[in-house]
């Protein structure tokens, strides 16, 4: 069986691949170029290619940026326009590296592809050994079939001690520094980026307390995101966050730090990972990646579910992932904020 490897040029990537080839499997590194290719992006191929062919490893480059720009990109900025705030990571890993890049390792001979994801696969889709970098998170949205086809090597490692595994190796990767959060956006500067698009992004309008009082006006609903405290610009006598976006009204709600609380959710568009009628009577929600999974009770309709939280926890953001988990890290479903 041939598995094929997704090389970005990082370090976690490369662990993977060298994990990938010490553990027996014939291997192919796959590189796929999610931006139109310039020279820093040829030459980055070429210096994998270069240190694939040193550790007699197949290689291959393939550009998909056309698909990444009209499956990622796209709606990326059409959510922001809309008043959402997306996460394109999760939607990437669905539509692109386990669905058109796997396509591509298909075509190339390879029966299942890996990735430098810090997550597990067993009884499905489980947490990564690392609590400080799991990612299953942000693979919640995947269907079930793909998974079934995903290696993670680096499942069970831990992110510090992924730099002393490679020099062991003696191998250093094209790029020794971190990816950025979200790779299309330089400098992670999503209000500079989402100007620069052909896209008519909504103006200014008011800013309303929750009793619907106008204390000022915002700057087009695309720059704020719930539970945003900076940038807000009114002043008042104390600081206020922002708890809504209203679409209809073009009117931004903020208010104190105790009205962020929320009981719950709506999640539509529900990747079910595992049957709902096999869930444990227990279960873990969580609404953003740096949240640790909260005790939740899901009611499940169709494609959608409502998540009510035993506890408050600080107000889901729409267009973010919400994902479900058994106690023993096992994911169950994923889907977007409503």
């Amino acid at each position: 069986m041939t598995l094929a490897v997704a090389v970005s040029g990082g370090m976690d990537s490369l662990l993977a691949l060298a994990l990938a080839r010490e553990a027996g499997h014939e291997v192919l590194a796959l590189h796929a170029h999610f931006l139109v290719p310039d020279e820093r992006q040829r030459r980055l191929a070429s210096a994998l290619g270069a240190l694939c062919r040193g550790m007699d490893v197949p290689f291959a480059a393939v550009d998909l940026s056309g698909p990444f720009r009209e499956r990622v990109i796209e709606p990326f900025v059409a959510a922001y326009a809309s008043g959402l705030t997306p996460n394109p990571c999760a939607g990437c890993n669905r539509d692109m590296k386990f669905g058109l890049l796997y396509e591509q390792a298909s075509r190339l001979g390879a029966q299942r592809l890996a990735t430098g994801h810090y997550a597990r696969t067993g009884t499905g889709l489980l947490r990564g050994a690392d609590p400080a970098k799991d990612q299953s998170y942000f693979l919640t949205l995947t269907p079930p079939e793909a998974l079934s086809r995903a290696v993670f090597p680096l499942g069970e490692w831990r992110k510090a001690d992924v730099p002393a595994a490679l020099a062991a190796r003696g191998l250093a990767p094209p790029l020794p520094s971190e990816s950025q959060e979200v790779c299309f956006i330089p400098g992670d500067d999503y209000r500079a980026f989402l100007t620069a698009q052909a896209v008519e992004l909504p103006g200014e309008g008011p800013i309303l307390l929750p009793d619907g009082r106008e204390i000022g006006r915002h700057q087009g609903l695309w720059r704020y995101t719930i539970g945003q405290r900076k940038g807000i610009a009114v002043a008042w006598s104390e600081p206020l966050y922002v708890l809504d976006k209203c679409t209809a009204g073009n009117s931004l709600v903020v208010g104190p730090k105790n009205w962020l609380d929320s009981s719950g959710c709506r999640v539509r568009g529900v990747n079910f990972l595992v049957p709902p009628d096999e869930w444990p009577e227990s279960i873990l929600a969580q609404t953003c990646y740096r949240q640790r999974p909260k005790a939740a009770n899901a009611i499940v309709s169709g494609h959608g579910m409502e998540l009510s939280f035993a506890a408050p926890v600080p107000r889901p953001t729409p267009g973010q992932v919400a994902a479900v988990f058994s106690p023993d890290g096992r994911a169950l479903a994923g889907g977007i904020i409503a």
